[in-house]
């Protein structure tokens, strides 16, 4: 299945496979002459169908080619119906297999390459499609899909699962039957499939806001899960449906209809899905094992993934805003003692108006002389390296204020616009970064910033929405120019940190709004929220590991000198299983509160090495908004797992199953508090059995056995 493949010999027989001991895919053509993927499997988890009801590896409409509508989701003129098989290659780059398929259209000259590839021996199939007219004729596509799958089981076998993920309220899973979307149309009478379908999209620049990129299906008698994710930092759209009798999954970038998004494709011209990537597994817990093992090895390598420092930014609860030196050096002191490894001062470090109105200012980021007075900010920077810790400052990059001076010093071209009107949204420009001048603004900043004041970590922010996009000249659609701007950030931030190879970057965009797979392949931690109630924090922090890996999550712990002792850990307790973001007035702590502190991070520390390579599960499931009852788990290969329980009110005593060790013999040691005074968790056979008499209250367990 690895290796090149002669195509030729291929071709004739009209059918070949392709994967490893994990992941195996077949491959026919149907009558039609398309090629047909028939079979996708994992261990206990294939599926297939035969090559006349299968779909064609590719989803495309292109203008004045057909809708693809003709009594069925997938058949009549579209364009994507008549691409042909011509040849594939196959084989392994370092721990990846990869399988090319070459597709071609005689009458227009369009040639479609599905690139699929896979980590060996990890259930997840990665996929996308890269396009290039070899016509005499430009062709405007209006939608190509990166992943087309059928042959899944009948809609009504099966439950389909999506994450609303909103402004301080992320994450937020759900389920329902997917025949409640896709209607019953007594097929036998009617002879095709039902139009009806459940389609969702990512709206703007805010890829994440209103759902993750992401859905599953699982079949609700064997359990088998189909787990995805788009990795687009823009628009996305991913379709159910039914197809043949049974069930249809399409990952799609941007599309027109949805999005605005269309792509002129001149003579010899080439374009590129956003990849989309399938995880299988024989439940979801598996499956998104499987999955936080693909985004370990798609990502960017960095020693930040395996030592996961505790960061301290004093932004939430504490300075909101508004750092000066007189706040931060104590801050700074306390910080220290508290065990946190590098320092962020947040938003404000660049303010010098008078009344905190700097909203619509920014973009010259430069420090502010009136809150820095002495010394200016190199003074606090160097508190925090004499402290040993190393220095972070916010920034949100993309954005100039409409009052900058950069507004008017960078060309109109630097800036989003549509029809030669420049954009404002929230009083603030949004830079283009396709734009040289642009990129280099942002090139000085940042150099500046890292290269000569030392700073170590960057908090990159992004706090307006632009929907649909940006029109620049060679444009054809807003779509298509967010897609190109956001393509571009991702390639100035890889350029940054090859720079700076050191520098440690957060992804945050009001939190969690731009959590998506593309952002995280390439920064190193991700803001899971700006929720500020901790009593609100518990299931965010549950269901962030279904969007990143746990040493990426970031998960603010803010106590504070006016919480109870209980408090305090429940706060500290939420954050152990991620990468805990502290943050709280601990220089106003007594020095009982203070070591509090200290040792949930010293508790922290001595598990952090694990979690840079635990999978989560959830052994009461994902959590819902308002339950009182809450657990993660991480799964160590070859070690130990921990579990953290969350009770915001209910009865004290819960007994639950943990299914990666049920039948063994398992010790149970809780870790935090440090002292948990009446709480309690013991091994009960196959399951913990915790108890919590004062709510909220947080038990950090290891098992191990």
């Amino acid at each position: 299945m690895t290796g090149a493949v002669d195509a030729e010999r291929t071709a004739a027989q009209g059918a070949f496979d392709w994967g490893h001991s994990k992941l195996t895919a077949e491959f026919a053509t149907a009558s039609d002459g398309t090629l047909r993927l028939t079979r996708l499997g994992g261990t206990g988890t294939g599926t297939g169908a035969d090559p006349e009801s299968a779909l064609p590896l590719v989803e495309l409409t292109a203008l004045g080619h057909g809708s693809g509508w003709s009594g069925s989701r997938f058949t009549g003129t579209a364009l994507g119906s008549r691409l042909r098989y011509r040849a594939h290659h196959s084989g392994r780059r370092g721990e990846w297999d990869w399988l090319t398929v070459e597709l071609h259209d005689q009458d227009t000259g369009l040639t479609a390459l599905v690139e699929l590839t896979s980590p060996t021996g990890v259930p997840v199939l990665r996929s996308r499609v890269r396009l290039r007219n070899e016509g005499t004729q430009p062709l405007v596509v209006q939608s190509v899909s990166s992943l087309l799958l059928g042959g899944l089981p009948s809609p009504d076998a099966l439950d389909v699962h999506r994450a609303r993920n909103d402004w301080l309220a992320e994450c937020r899973w759900y389920a329902e039957p997917l025949r409640a979307a896709v209607a019953d149309i007594n097929r036998d009478a009617h002879q095709h499939d039902s139009r009806a379908a459940l389609a969702l999209t990512g709206r703007g620049s805010w890829p994440t806001d209103g759902h993750l990129a992401m859905g599953a299906l699982t079949d609700r008698d064997s359990g088998r899960t189909w787990l995805w994710q788009i990795e687009s930092p823009a628009g996305w759209r991913w379709d159910l449906g039914e197809h043949e009798r049974g069930s249809y999954l399409a990952l799609n970038g941007p599309t027109d209809a949805e999005h605005q998004w269309r792509v002129r494709l001149a003579p010899g011209e080439e374009f590129t899905t956003v990849p989309g990537a399938l995880a299988l597994g024989t439940g979801f817990d598996e499956a998104l094992g499987a999955l936080t093992t693909y985004r370990r090895a798609v990502r960017r390598p960095h020693p930040d993934h395996s030592t996961l420092p505790v960061v301290f930014n004093d932004y939430m609860n504490t300075l909101m805003g508004d750092p000066t030196t007189r706040k931060l050096l104590p801050l700074i002191d306390a910080a220290a003692q508290a065990g946190a490894e590098y320092f962020c001062v947040d938003a404000g470090w660049y303010d010098d108006s008078a009344d905190g109105g700097w909203w619509d200012t920014v973009g010259a980021w430069q420090p502010s002389s009136r809150r820095f007075p002495d010394g200016g900010i190199r003074t606090v920077l160097d508190r925090i390296r004499e402290r040993g810790m190393v220095p972070g400052l916010w920034l949100e990059p993309e954005v100039v204020g409409v009052r900058s001076p950069i507004a008017s010093e960078l060309p109109p071209e630097a800036f989003f616009q549509r029809d030669g009107v420049r954009l404002a949204e929230q009083g603030r420009h949004q830079l283009d970064l396709r734009h040289p001048a642009a990129r280099a603004h942002l090139d000085r900043a940042v150099d500046r910033i890292v290269g000569d004041w030392g700073v170590g970590y960057l908090k990159l922010d992004y706090n307006i929405v632009v929907d649909p996009g940006t029109c620049a000249p060679g444009d054809i659609s807003p779509g298509a120019g967010l897609l190109g701007h956001t393509r571009a950030h991702l390639d100035w931030l890889s350029a940054v940190l090859d720079r700076h190879p050191g520098l440690v970057v957060e992804n945050c965009a009001s939190g969690g709004m731009r959590m998506d797979g593309a952002t995280l392949a390439v920064t190193q931690l991700q803001s899971t929220s700006d929720q500020q109630d901790p009593l609100s924090y518990p299931p965010i922090a549950a269901s962030a590991p279904t969007a990143a890996p746990p040493e990426q999550g970031a998960v603010w712990a803010y106590p504070q000198p006016e919480f109870d002792d209980d408090l305090i850990t429940f706060t500290l307790g939420g954050a152990l299983l991620g990468r805990i973001h502290l943050s709280g007035h601990l220089n106003r702590m007594s020095e009982h509160q203070l070591g509090l502190v200290r040792d949930a991070v010293s508790t922290y520390k001595s598990i952090r090495g694990d979690l840079a390579t635990a999978v989560p599960f959830w052994p009461l499931g994902l959590p819902g908004w308002t339950d009182e009852w809450l657990a993660l788990g991480m799964r160590v290969p070859d070690g130990p797992s921990y579990v953290s329980v969350w009770c915001r009110g209910a009865e004290s005593e819960l007994r639950f199953s943990v299914r990666p060790l049920a039948g063994r013999e398992v010790r149970a040691e809780i870790l935090h508090p440090s002292a948990p005074t009446a709480s309690t968790a013991s091994w009960d056979g196959d399951g913990l059995r915790v108890t919590l008499p004062r709510t909220p209250g947080v038990l950090l367990i290891r098992l191990t056995g």
